[in-house]
């Protein structure tokens, strides 16, 4: 590849892209962009990417146009995993790239459907979001003639299996795929895959905090009990004590995700410095995770994160959402494993026989593609006799 501009700017122990694994199936060099720039142009340009759109975090798209969808979320974690990977000196492409392909596999209507569609699968295998990820940029994706899905890097390919931390009993898609295409995932990602994953958990506990106060499903003064949000409430009204009322919760929410920030940079810089890493090879080999809160701030966010379980994700409004979308998920599966001569001519021949795990596999896929709002329409086609079908 060519010399990218950053190279000297790099850590030892960060991803080099001039010494990539490279694709599972060859192509020439791109001369104007790294191979991780190249990943994450092709996400970004992916059918499953504009699909996150319309798909939910936690309330359904026609709840409010306010409220963060999984395309937003993604925008929002990309955001911060790159300022991290800059602050440590880590390739901010494939941190970019690995944060704007993470939630590729969720289903439609966030955890609910999740946990609709793992329940409908358990004999077959069950259903994992991090491994449809996997499956959607290898397999599912058919934008390109020579070959099946994005063909991304293995790096990124590793730093999307594994993100989270060495996978001991992989999901059967993600064991399936290392035989194929082995990716250690025995080992720890990079630190370029750890980065996103702590993106991601910031991204989503803030972000979750402001959707919440926006539904008016807790009150300012209710959040400002944690001491997290109080403290960064607290300074923002100190530094601008004329500030209007609707803008304090912003100001204490963009306070509180720089704090998390600085707070991973300075643990990481710790736990590199302990271990003295020379390569990439030695974070993969690490015993722990060289990227991720300080204890303290271990402590913190789990009291913002029982916060929103007790008080949004088991609101009785959002209860009653969950309960509707799983249902809308049971229903489609049921119908359309029994009946898979309903499914589109091409899904048709993906599933096979009626009832079989086969088809189970490809109304699987078919379920998990779909938006908020294609499966609220396919459910009422499949459902109600008034609408044609």
């Amino acid at each position: 590849m060519p010399p990218s501009a950053g190279l000297a700017q790099l850590a030892p122990w960060a991803v080099r892209p001039d010494q990539s694994r490279g694709r599972l199936h060859p192509e020439a060099a791109d001369l104007s962009r790294s191979p991780y720039a190249r990943d994450r142009d092709r996400i970004i340009h992916s059918t499953a990417f504009r699909r996150l759109q319309y798909k939910t975090q936690v309330f359904v798209f026609h709840e409010g146009d306010a409220f963060r969808t999984r395309l937003t979320h993604s925008l929002e974690v990309a955001q911060i995993a790159r300022a991290i990977a800059r602050r440590l000196r880590l390739d901010e492409d494939l941190a970019e790239a690995l944060a704007l392909a993470h939630d590729l596999g969720h289903p439609p209507f966030g955890h609910a459907g999740e946990e609709a569609l793992n329940g409908a699968m358990k004999p077959f295998g069950g259903f994992d979001h991090n491994a449809q990820s996997l499956k959607a940029v290898t397999h599912l994706e058919t934008r390109y003639g020579g070959f099946d899905g994005l063909n991304l890097t293995w790096e990124t390919l590793e730093g999307l299996a594994k993100h989270n931390g060495p996978l001991r009993r992989p999901a059967p898609f993600i064991a399936a795929y290392e035989a194929r295409h082995p990716l250690e995932l025995s080992t720890h990602a990079s630190a370029e895959a750890q980065v996103a994953a702590i993106a991601d958990d910031i991204a989503y506990n803030n972000h979750d905090l402001d959707d919440g106060l926006r539904a008016g499903l807790f009150t300012l003064e209710e959040a400002a009990a944690l001491p997290l949000f109080g403290e960064a409430l607290a300074d923002a009204r100190r530094r601008l004590p004329d500030m209007a009322p609707d803008r304090e919760a912003p100001e204490a929410i963009r306070r509180v995700i720089n704090r998390m920030i600085v707070d991973v940079v300075d643990e990481a810089t710790r736990r590199i410095g302990a271990l003295a890493p020379a390569s990439v090879a030695e974070i993969r080999a690490a015993a722990r995770p060289v990227v991720g809160f300080s204890q303290g701030m271990v402590a913190l966010n789990q009291g913002l994160r029982e916060f929103l379980w007790a008080r949004m994700y088991r609101h009785w409004r959002v209860n009653r959402t969950t309960q509707k979308s799983k249902r809308v998920v049971q229903v489609l599966f049921s119908l359309l494993h029994g009946g898979p001569q309903m499914l589109p001519p091409d899904w048709q021949a993906r599933a096979g026989e009626p009832g079989s795990a086969q088809c189970a596999h490809a109304v699987c896929d078919w379920i998990a593609g779909m938006t908020d709002r294609f499966a609220l329409e396919e459910h009422r086609r499949m459902t109600d006799p008034d609408v044609p079908g």
